[in-house]
């Protein structure tokens, strides 16, 4: 059977995209919901569009222009359409038009933009295979590197150890210091926090198990140190709920917004530097971008995987 997809669109954009899109959606076995050819003199409107074309619907096209952004009807649409979304899995497709300003609810959901109305094959290519699921839901593989040994590394840590990890980790976050002193770090009121012998052993732990990178020193009781890639993963995994989202907005940041350096992903989710330059290097570690850095601490992001996409589309 041919799967049901609705199309929400402003009036204004009819013939000039929506007609010729949906005929070629028909085109190619997709059963296109368009008000034009559904409704006939005397049918209610509410009755038509949310109760057989929105009800039915196995996904929605968002057609986002200039003229949609600002109609309260492709509002409603939009609103039933997320709520179908939650409730039952429609899917949404954002198809862009115009340079417009992408609502709230779509700016973490992967936007098809159609930059040429009069030759976007390779689009009508991509929305046509989400439709079919032929890249919305591929086979299970193995999770991203850094879901996985980092957690199950964090219970096996003793409660000293994760404190100590946690305090580190915190205080980078607020400082973005890298170097951290542990003569500094864990004193309080001139008195270390955690005695002496056992915050150097856990040091020693941390450093061993590669969640801190010690900087020994000949003369020193307590050595300087780095928290790695692998430790901060490990704090920010078991501590910061919103932890996973945060990753899923820089990667649509990147995807969507074409963002290329920490200083714009910073300023544009008020995140402190130390995490957003954390979430960078995991993404470089698996792969999915490249990166150069500069003393200063600018990070541009280039070489954009393609598998960045499909992240975005689960």
């Amino acid at each position: 059977m041919a799967p049901k997809v609705f199309i929400s669109h402003a009036s204004e954009d009819k013939e000039r995209f929506v007609l010729e899109f949906a005929t070629k959606l028909r085109n190619s076995g997709i059963d296109a919901w368009l008000d034009k050819w559904e409704m006939l003199p005397g049918d209610s409107l509410v009755e038509k569009i949310f109760e057989e074309g929105l009800k039915e619907a196995q996904a929605v096209i968002i057609v986002l222009s200039n003229y949609s952004v600002n109609k309260p009807w492709v509002k409603e649409e939009l609103n039933t359409s997320i709520v179908n979304k939650i409730a039952k899995g429609t899917r949404i497709i954002p198809v862009v038009i115009d340079l417009c300003e992408v609502p709230e609810s779509l700016k973490s959901t992967l936007w098809e933009r159609i930059k040429d109305l009069n030759n976007y094959q390779d689009s009508l290519d991509r929305i046509i295979a989400s439709i079919f699921g032929k890249t919305s839901k591929p086979s299970i593989g193995p999770p991203p590197s850094y879901t996985q040994h980092v957690l199950a590394q964090i219970p096996s840590l003793t409660q000293i150890d994760n404190t100590v990890l946690k305090m580190s980790c915190e205080h980078d976050l607020k400082t973005n210091s890298h170097i951290l002193n542990p003569e500094q770090l864990f004193i309080k009121d001139g008195v270390l926090v955690i005695p002496e012998n056992e915050l150097k052993d856990s040091l020693e732990m941390l450093d061993r198990s590669g969640f801190v990178k010690l900087h020994r020193t000949i003369g020193t009781s307590l050595s300087q140190y780095q928290i790695t890639t692998r430790g901060m993963e490990a704090y920010l995994t078991a501590y910061i709920p919103q932890y996973q989202e945060t990753i899923r907005v820089v990667i649509a940041l990147i995807v969507n917004n074409n963002m290329q350096s920490n200083d714009e992903l910073i300023a544009e989710t008020k995140h402190p530097t130390r995490l957003i330059n954390h979430i960078l290097d995991l993404l470089e570690m698996n792969g999915h971008v490249h990166l150069s850095k500069t003393i200063g601490g600018r990070v541009h992001v280039y070489n954009v995987s393609p598998a960045l996409r499909r992240m975005l589309a689960k």
